[in-house]
């Protein structure tokens, strides 16, 4: 994974597309572990993207997104079950990490109470179970209503799923008229264990830890599913109450367990940071032994009072926090390092390992990242275990992060054999032969072979035809996943020979496919015949090489004009030296990265085969550079913003590029003119705080005549 810049170091705009980044990650993420009961990320790496979307926010309070994940909890409810609002808000926990962690929240809570240092403050230290948080509402003593936690605020109705939990009383006496009880639905590891022999031994997909088959087993549309399987349910909160319990919450427990509800025996009293932290290394002391999954200790402040005076944040409590465990650790050997090939052709690799259990998940791969960390440095070349490197037969340690994703930790170099040998990281792609290629900069190795990898090649196919690349109506991504799937569309000159291999008249014909007929496989075929004359900057474009967008794509065929130009340029400087080499560096606006991408892409001789074939089906047209002379705007940087009236924004963007001038998608010092139209909102207001010129569609009309 890639450096990411250090939020101190964030620029405005950076920050915003760091918060929209981070957003759309937590979001998936919230969706895959809350809703699916799939965990994508593990739950150390999401603490980190929220750790950072906070310290972000933190920095940049304006920019708080309206669907900033710091407000929100869970997941929306999935549209299986019925939805139910919780009369009380189901919150998270904040997290704390370290001891000084631990340390800061009693330091904050003293703060917000007025409370001095040597004055007792209780708290309460219990496991935190790994499971599913469910909500029970008994009115009159029965139960009447139980509810997954949701997005916080609106949770599934699992009511007669839970009615077959042992645990779960369907009534309790002694009861005020209203009480909701919180808990947490967990699997024990020898019912997991269970569990799973038997799916296997049925053809079906075993879990793949505690809390996902905890959480699926719950969430099943027929309740008898539920009811076949091993659930467990502990006791620890309230939402709402006709009336009071306890005064703390070790009495609250207390009382709960009274009226006939599972809690955790493990929960203690603590008078100090200090003892919170001896109760927490007890725990994780015991963790291998307690037979269910945790992922930490929970504190909280013991008087119920204080509680209610503490209060809420946006979505979570003061008065409680969540002590995480580092994650489990296990020793095993490396059998192999595998190479896999990702949709962008970026080099990644896997360790074998020797399986091994590690927090009841059995573990057979790892992630090795990229070739630094396997040499045993990061990506600054700063070494990383003590600079030990990664080799086939070592005796390694694993760790899964957040207890899901297999990580390597560290290698016992006391256990290697006198013959091991460095491993060499390959600089040929496995899936299709071609150079892998190691930018400088960058922190992964590249598979050059573009249209040609078989890893990459769907990707590829669906950019080729992509709106500002060929454009062929009819023929879009999913058409492309379609076409590859059968086999009929293996690289891009395949698309050109679609209507002689499978048109009216061929023994297999497209119209007779689901989804066609006569007319619409002939449509299609018109529309690929109508996209053999191509002009030189989309046909750039469309190859998808790394570095080369759509703007650098024109600016690349307006410098050459012609295709057999380019190409004789491209084999030309294959050597990074010469004339040609020189040429191209020297383009305004093409770099010696993207300069060497270029040349890397065509000296391929599969690529250059694969483009061959290609061109023979296309007349390529010849892209002019424009005619600057009397043009007011050209060599000018220009932004459009708002909303343009008398044309479409490709048509303005065409037409300044046509005189000359630059279009960028953003506003710097550098930029000469920004045309804004209605509803032109930060990049108008940038451009007046940098005394950038501002014109009217009109006035800009009329400056380009």
């Amino acid at each position: 994974m890639a450096a990411q810049t250090e939020v101190k170091l964030l620029n405005k705009q950076q920050a915003i597309a760091e918060l929209k980044r981070l957003a759309k990650a937590m979001a998936e993420a919230d969706i895959a572990y809350h809703r699916n009961d799939t965990p994508e990320i593990s739950d150390a790496e999401y603490d980190t993207l929220k750790k950072r979307n906070e310290e972000i926010e933190a920095l940049f309070p304006s920019l708080k997104r309206r669907d900033s994940p710091s407000d929100k909890v869970g997941a929306p409810v999935s549209s299986g079950f019925s939805k139910v609002k919780h009369a009380v808000a189901m919150m998270s926990l904040g997290n704390a990490f370290t001891d000084e962690d631990v340390a800061d929240f009693d330091v904050r809570i003293r703060k917000f109470l007025n409370t001095s240092d040597d004055q007792l403050l209780e708290y309460t230290a219990e496991p935190k179970i790994d499971g599913l948080s469910l909500s029970l509402r008994y009115e009159t003593g029965k139960l009447v209503q139980a509810a997954t936690r949701g997005d916080g605020e609106v949770g599934e109705n699992v009511t007669a799923n839970a009615l077959t939990l042992g645990d779960i009383p369907a009534e309790i006496t002694g009861a005020p008229e209203i009480l909701e009880v919180r808990g947490e639905v967990y699997m024990s590891h020898v019912d997991f264990t269970k569990l799973n022999d038997n799916q296997i031994l049925n053809d079906s997909k075993p879990f793949a830890n505690p809390r996902n088959a905890a959480a699926g087993s719950l969430r099943q549309l027929d309740s008898e599913i539920t009811k076949s399987r091993p659930l467990h349910f502990f006791a620890y909160a309230l939402g709402e109450v006709s009336e009071v319990l306890a005064d703390t919450q070790s009495g609250l427990i207390q009382r709960l367990s009274e009226l006939g509800f599972s809690t955790n025996p493990l929960m203690q009293i603590c008078e100090s940071p200090k003892d919170l932290i001896k109760h927490y290394a007890k725990i994780e002391r015991d963790r291998a032994t307690l037979g269910y999954d945790i992922d930490g200790v929970v504190y909280k402040v013991n008087d119920l009072a204080l509680q209610s005076r503490l209060g809420f944040r946006t979505n979570t409590p003061r008065w409680a926090i969540a002590h995480k465990f580092p994650a489990e650790l296990a020793q095993t050997i490396i059998e192999d390092i595998e190479i896999q090939v990702g949709r962008t052709g970026a080099l990644s690799p896997v360790a074998r390992l020797k399986p091994v259990t590690v927090g009841g998940v059995v573990v057979s791969n790892a992630t090795l990242h990229n070739e630094d960390y396997i040499a045993g440095r990061d990506s600054f070349g700063k070494p990383i275990r003590d600079g030990r490197d990664i080799r086939i037969g070592d005796w390694v340690t694993v760790y899964r992060a957040g207890d899901v994703i297999p990580k390597i930790k560290d290698v016992d170099l006391s256990r290697r054999k006198i013959n091991s040998q460095l491993y060499v990281f390959p600089s040929i792609c496995p899936e299709c032969g071609s150079d892998a290629i190691r930018e400088e900069g960058e922190a992964v190795a590249r598979c050059t072979g573009g249209l040609i990898c078989p890893a990459q090649a769907v990707e590829k196919l669906k950019h080729f035809v992509s709106k500002a690349a060929f454009d062929i109506d009819g023929l879009g991504a999913k058409q492309i996943e379609t076409f590859y799937m059968d086999q009929w569309v293996k690289a891009p000159a395949d698309i050109f020979t679609l209507n002689d291999r499978i048109g009216s008249g061929n023994l297999q014909q497209l119209q007779n496919f689901e989804g066609w007929g006569a007319k619409s496989a002939q449509k299609l075929f018109d529309a690929i015949k109508s996209k053999e004359h191509i002009s030189l900057n989309r046909l750039i474009f469309a190859l998808g090489i790394r570095h080369v967008g759509e703007s650098s794509a024109l600016t690349l065929a307006r410098h050459y004009g012609s295709w057999d130009t380019f190409n004789e340029a491209m084999e030309n400087a294959r050597d990074h030296n010469g004339p040609d080499w020189d040429s191209l560096n020297a383009i305004d606006g093409v770099g010696g990265v993207m300069a060497a991408t270029l040349v890397d892409y065509f000296h391929e001789s599969k690529t250059r085969a694969a483009l061959q074939n290609l061109v023979k089906h296309l007349q390529i047209i010849d892209v002019a550079a424009p005619t600057i002379e009397g043009s007011k705007v050209g060599g000018k940087i220009v932004v459009f913003t708002g909303t343009l009236e008398k044309m479409t924004r490709a048509e303005a963007k065409a037409k300044a590029e046509s005189l000359g001038a630059k279009v960028s998608g953003s506003v710097s010092a550098k930029t000469d003119i920004v045309v804004a139209g209605p509803g032109a909102g930060s990049k108008r207001k940038k451009a007046e705080d940098l005394g950038v010129k501002v014109l009217s569609e009109d006035e800009w009309l009329a400056l380009i005549g």
